[in-house]
């Protein structure tokens, strides 16, 4: 299984749109910067803040 990292401007933008989407986020959050979700399906993948 692959697991993803997407690169997002605005944190909590992007969570706010993925959860709209399906996705729900871990329990577990071991990062500031750094959202770790599930799609639909149960798949991971983070969103990773990156300002630039």
């Amino acid at each position: 299984m692959m697991h993803l990292d997407f690169q997002v401007a605005d944190l909590d933008a992007a969570a706010t749109e993925a959860l709209a989407l399906g996705s729900t986020l871990a329990t577990h959050q071991p990062q500031p910067h750094v959202r770790d979700l599930f799609d639909p399906a149960g798949h991971p993948f983070c969103l990773c803040h990156d300002p630039s």
